[in-house]
């Protein structure tokens, strides 16, 4: 597949045409709302297996195949060129589908955001993920958990061969509670009641495994949760259950911060089988206008924890969202509002915007003023930010990467997965 960027007068019909494309399958595969009026700067996913070169003044074969990893003979064999030392510009060259390897992918799906949408959800895209992470169970201060209506989503899950994973939080009135974790991780007792709980809803709903989400520790908890993992580890692997953590993005070791200071990398990375690395929030709907997973940001993170945790135990977090802000931004202000990809797109469209591209964050973003005069940014994803963390997850060569959150609509993501991918799924 080919990644195209919307330039002043295209149209759908002659992208279509030049990619050789049914204009139909580009429109259904791209969900393009209003086909007649396309948004400068937007992303098309072209729908084909391999991608096209358009020859440009100065190009050779040579620097053609320096550029995309294509041999000089490849290119010659698969485009029957019979003079291979002369290329008119504007030629199209086609170029062979990429090797793709084999990872894992999840999704966490947060049941008081998709409702009774949950099921459409999974069925939608449970074809490109490995594991589906229900979101979530609530410890109380005695060990036990808050139950969760989830039945609807493990059996969506597993009818699609995914694995559904158990996500226990220490979520309490919406907030994470440092309280909560420490009264529960200072005795042996109550981490008994937690873990025996947890044992016993995974075998009766048929998880595959728990994911611990458990956040703003703070020093205190540190060396107590790492004690916590040995012991749910010990109890869940030989029954044949995962244990996973997600864990906050740090570039060093002792990071100040209550976020930070719990979560041990490196303990973590020998303990538990896997870790889900939340690299995204760094523009958050409470602070100021940025993009909310800026790839010089995430490899930094990632770079740190493959220095520490084997790569084929990383997952590496990718947004299924942006935000608009209201400017100017004024801390303690109104909170930005999240939003799909889709739906910035439509409002780039309304308001007759243009779409930039910061390439040091490779993140798109527009501004747009409303009908009240107030003055926006957005920052959200599209397919050339999605690639260029996929393209960070295969450089590394990391065990996969996870999706916050599902019920945003986004569907150049799940056509890319499938172009650099063949996802791992449940046997």
């Amino acid at each position: 597949m080919q990644i195209y960027v919307i330039e002043p007068g295209d149209t759908v019909f002659e992208i279509a045409r030049d990619f050789d494309v049914p204009e139909g399958l580009l429109i259904d595969s791209n969900e393009i709302e209003d086909p007649e009026h396309l948004v400068v700067g937007q992303t098309l996913v072209i729908p084909i297996w391999g991608s096209y070169y358009f020859v440009d003044v100065g190009d050779t074969l040579e620097s053609i195949s320096a550029e995309t990893g294509v041999s000089v003979e490849q290119i010659i064999r698969l485009n029957a060129l019979e003079d291979p030392g002369f290329l008119d510009v504007g030629t199209r060259l086609y170029l062979p589908q990429v090797p793709r390897e084999v990872i894992d992918v999840a999704a966490y799906v947060d049941l008081n955001i998709t409702g009774p949408r949950t099921v459409e959800e999974i069925d939608n895209v449970g074809e490109h993920l490995t594991y589906l992470n229900i979101f979530s169970y609530e410890m109380n201060p005695d060990g036990t958990l808050r139950q969760i209506n989830d039945e609807e989503a493990i059996q969506a899950a597993l009818a699609n061969d995914v694995y559904p994973i158990m996500v226990i939080t220490n979520l309490e009135d919406g907030q994470f509670s440092q309280d909560l974790a420490t009264t529960v991780l200072q005795s042996d007792e109550l981490q008994n009641v937690l873990l025996q709980e947890t044992l016993a809803i995974m075998e009766a709903r048929g998880y595959a495994g728990v994911d611990f989400d458990l956040e703003y520790l703070g020093e205190i908890n540190r060396e107590q949760y790492n004690e916590f993992l040995r012991r749910a580890v010990e109890l869940f692997n030989p029954l044949g259950y995962s244990v996973s953590t997600a864990l906050a993005p740090k570039y060093y070791p002792d990071q100040p911060g209550i976020l930070y200071e719990g979560h041990d990398y490196e303990a973590q990375g020998q303990i538990v089988d896997y870790i889900y690395f939340m690299t995204y929030e760094w523009g958050w709907s409470g602070g100021p206008p940025r993009p909310v997973a800026p790839i010089n940001e995430v490899r930094r993170v990632i770079e740190y924890a493959a220095s520490v945790v084997p790569n084929d135990k990383i997952m590496m977090g990718i947004p299924l969202y942006g935000y608009d802000w209201t400017l100017p931004y004024e801390p303690g202000g109104p909170f930005a509002r999240s939003l799909s990809p889709q739906r910035a797109l439509e409002i780039a469209r309304e308001y007759g915007v243009e779409i930039e591209y910061d390439e040091d964050a490779q993140a798109p973003f527009f501004t747009y003023i409303d009908e009240d005069g107030n003055s926006h940014i957005v920052w959200f994803e599209d397919a050339r930010s999605i690639q260029a963390k996929f393209d960070l997850v295969k450089e590394l060569g990391l065990r996969g990467f996870y999706y916050w959150v599902l019920g945003r609509d986004f569907p150049q993501n799940w056509l890319l997965i499938e172009d650099n991918f063949i996802v791992r799924k449940k046997v």
